[in-house]
């Protein structure tokens, strides 16, 4: 039986040193002799391109490529922090960006992976905003754009984001259960992993006469979360606990 970790919206930077030296345990610790390790968005609180060399990304990078050239598989999946992740940024860390959804098999089943967002069908304004950024089109032109104005752009874009988020209701901002059951049947798979939502959880379900799961990956601001799937099934864990036990 297979190894296999997950985890989610870490939103590493330099106001939160705690969880970077956390991440930096992980990667050198038990993760380097996992089978895989699935990170399911938002791994930075903020990426501008991948010509972002704001601290600490050279130093996030520089550990997943040292974790990568131990052997190690790695599979990042783009969120709405960082969805300009790009080729350069998969060359320097050695991971494997993966499109959201994706679906792999784990302990046996065909499960299905997501950051989440797009679950978010009750926040309208927030699927526009979203299917806009992400355009190809869009993000190309934005990149263009010289470095030191994309970032003032970003933050700015990133601020009006945030305080329109705090207006709207828990209702609004989380997953939409029709949303979950129709991408878990259209993918035909009983278990869902993701993130985004910061509501770290595990829900039972019926869907289609079967019992189904759905696993929210918590974030990593005031606390941590990884996922773990090996021999006895799946489970989640804090990372200092995850730590101790290997």
């Amino acid at each position: 039986m297979q190894t296999t970790l997950f985890i989610s919206d870490l939103h590493l930077c330099n106001e939160r040193p705690e969880k970077l030296t956390l991440f930096k345990k992980l990667l050198r610790g038990p993760a380097r002799r996992a089978d895989a390790l699935y990170i399911l968005g938002d791994l930075f609180e903020a990426w501008a391109g991948d010509d972002d060399n704001t601290p600490p990304h050279p130093e996030i990078i520089s550990e997943l490529a040292e974790y990568t050239a131990s052997g190690a598989c790695l599979y990042i999946m783009r969120g709405n922090r960082d969805y300009l992740l790009g080729r350069d940024f998969a060359v320097k860390s050695g991971g494997l960006l993966i499109n959201d959804p994706a679906t792999i098999e784990l302990g046996g089943k065909k499960t299905l992976l997501m950051h989440g967002d797009t679950l978010c069908t009750k926040d309208i304004k927030y699927q526009i905003y979203r299917r806009i950024v992400n355009n190809l089109i869009a993000i190309r032109l934005f990149l263009v754009i010289p470095f030191f104005l994309r970032v003032k752009i970003w933050h700015g874009i990133r601020n009006i984001t945030r305080k329109t988020t705090l207006n709207k209701s828990p209702y609004i901002i989380d997953v939409h259960q029709p949303a979950v059951e129709q991408a878990m049947l259209q993918h035909g798979v009983s278990e869902l992993i993701h993130g985004h939502t910061h509501k770290q959880a595990i829900h039972e379900f019926i869907l289609n006469g079967q019992m189904a799961r759905r696993f929210v990956l918590g974030d990593w601001y005031a606390g941590d979360c990884v996922l773990v799937s090996d021999v006895r099934g799946l489970r989640m864990m804090r990372i200092q606990d995850y730590l101790n036990s290997g």
